[in-house]
């Protein structure tokens, strides 16, 4: 999903996925190798601002940068992750419930608001104590002042340090747990 994530964010993609992958050798590859190059020398339908992938959902925050980007960049995330899944399970059928949801961000408070929300989505649902120590997020990305894997755009979009995104982050995340619980039960009580 990772390298979904990062190949359909180009324009106008080299070729299929999964030729890439297979031309690519990436199982002796590093991730970031393969695709860093590839996506810092293309225009983009999108940029991702940031992402946390969950066991039984994903959120992105995703900046259009076309004309229709959003719709075309998760129908080819999707679409693609689908078909791998289907065949790799030997399955057929929809994977996906049904349409994404989305929000139109409003202000950078939303966004810096929206970030936090996502990375501290696994801890809520008690999968690590730490968001650090979630590896399929952008979390990383934020707090070591660096693009790890290369393909998150969030430095144009927040004017914060990686030190204040770490405590800003940390200090909610009781909190946000917390709120979990009770949207839990709430939704048990309907």
């Amino acid at each position: 999903m990772l390298m979904l994530l990062c190949y359909f964010q180009i324009k106008d993609p080299p070729t299929k996925f999964s030729y890439f992958i297979r031309n690519k050798n990436t199982k002796n590859s590093d991730f970031s190798q393969i695709f860093n190059p590839l996506v810092k020398n293309q225009p983009k339908i999108v940029q991702l601002i940031g992402y946390c992938l969950m066991p039984t959902h994903i959120h992105l925050i995703i900046k259009q940068t076309t004309n229709q980007g959003i719709s075309i960049y998760l129908s080819n995330v999707l679409n693609s992750y689908a078909r791998y899944f289907n065949t790799r399970h030997k399955r057929k059928g929809p994977l996906w419930e049904g349409r994404f949801k989305n929000v139109f961000i409003e202000n950078d408070e939303q966004l810096l608001h929206l970030t936090r929300y996502i990375h501290l989505n696994p801890v809520t649902s008690s999968l690590v104590k730490k968001p650090e120590d979630w590896q399929f997020s952008s979390y990383l990305e934020y707090i070591e002042d660096k693009n790890t894997l290369g393909f998150c755009s969030y430095k144009d979009a927040m004017d914060i340090t990686p030190e204040e995104y770490q405590k800003f982050v940390e200090e909610r995340a009781d909190y946000q747990k917390e709120l979990g619980k009770i949207k839990k039960l709430y939704a048990n009580m309907i």
